[in-house]
């Protein structure tokens, strides 16, 4: 009798075994489609911290948009588990493998984006056009070391 239950069991893991991926692959998915958006909304208000910048408009104005990239990206770093890279099955994602695979790389440069956040910030809040300028360049270009080596174009 004990055999026959043990055999049930196992017939029925092997039959939620499917299920069971499916569920951990909506899992990833969401934390792709978050991620996702979360980086879209960040872009969203880097490109209207820009264009005040560009303007030379008053930079007071965009401390509010900095503070919301400042808050997405301090848990940037947890939104890449593993599974989640460019060409895993069923996922719509630009995330590179280089993620993964030079992670270490990766943590540094979001790493090095903390304390730009922090400088333009600081300079929105000061008002000053010319600093506020020159922390836009400089995050900028934090940016872009992120995303040249793991996002795909």
């Amino acid at each position: 009798m004990k055999f026959w239950f043990a055999g049930l069991g196992l017939v029925a893991m092997m039959g939620a075994a499917p299920l069971l991926d499916a569920v951990a692959q909506t899992n990833l998915g969401a934390v792709v489609t978050e991620r996702r958006e979360g980086l879209k909304a960040a872009g969203e208000n880097m490109t209207a911290v820009a264009a005040v910048a560009r303007a030379g408009g008053d930079p007071r104005e965009t401390v509010q948009r900095i503070t919301a990239i400042q808050a997405w990206f301090a848990t940037m770093g947890t939104r890449f588990p593993t599974g989640t890279q460019q060409g895993a099955p069923g996922l719509d994602t630009r995330a590179l493998p280089a993620i993964w695979t030079d992670r270490a790389g990766f943590d540094a440069a979001l790493t090095a984006l903390g304390p730009r956040l922090v400088a333009l910030r600081e300079a929105a809040a000061s008002g000053n056009v010319a600093n506020f300028q020159a922390a836009v360049q400089a995050t900028g270009a934090a940016c872009g070391d992120c995303h040249r080596p793991f996002r795909a174009r």
